[in-house]
């Protein structure tokens, strides 16, 4: 089961499906989870301080990011774990490169929900594995490549 949590009105002043959006966004992903029972997803569509919080509480990291993937403890049946989005950092981050909100928004949401099934990008052959499942996955949402644009970038996500 996938809920979704709207904590910041933004979110559906800006995009009124984005509760839809990241519910199928994550239903995608959820096959993906290399062998584990996929489980349960929560995902938080929050305000940028909120996701400030949650970092600094959880990563010692305190700034503001835009997704944040915490994975159920090892034997939590049925739970996967949580992601949560900020919101001004995904708005920002689409319109700095020229795409619609709803579809980094979905990028995103496959991105954490990836994360909670131990895909990483600290290196550059995990980057290349990560990456390649998440174009798979959006293109079946209708979602362009959304690392066309950054031609070899870091985007800033973990």
């Amino acid at each position: 089961m996938i809920e979704v949590a709207i904590a910041d009105v933004a979110w559906t002043a800006a995009l009124p499906e984005a509760a839809a959006l990241a519910a199928a966004a994550a239903e995608a992903a959820l096959p993906h989870a290399g062998g584990a029972e996929p489980g349960d997803v929560a995902i938080l569509l929050a305000d940028d301080a909120a996701i400030q919080a949650l970092n600094a509480r959880f990563r010692q990291q305190d700034r503001v990011t835009n997704v944040l993937s915490f994975p159920a403890a090892p034997g939590s049946l049925g739970l996967a774990g949580d992601v949560a989005l900020a919101f001004g950092v995904c708005a920002a981050e689409a319109a700095a490169q020229a795409k619609p909100l709803a579809h980094h928004l979905q990028h995103l949401t496959v991105h954490g929900v990836l994360h909670l099934f131990g895909y990483d990008h600290q290196d550059e052959a995990q980057a290349r594995v990560m990456e390649g499942l998440e174009r798979r996955i959006l293109a079946g949402l209708g979602v362009p490549d959304p690392y066309a644009a950054e031609l070899g970038a870091e985007a800033d996500h973990v």
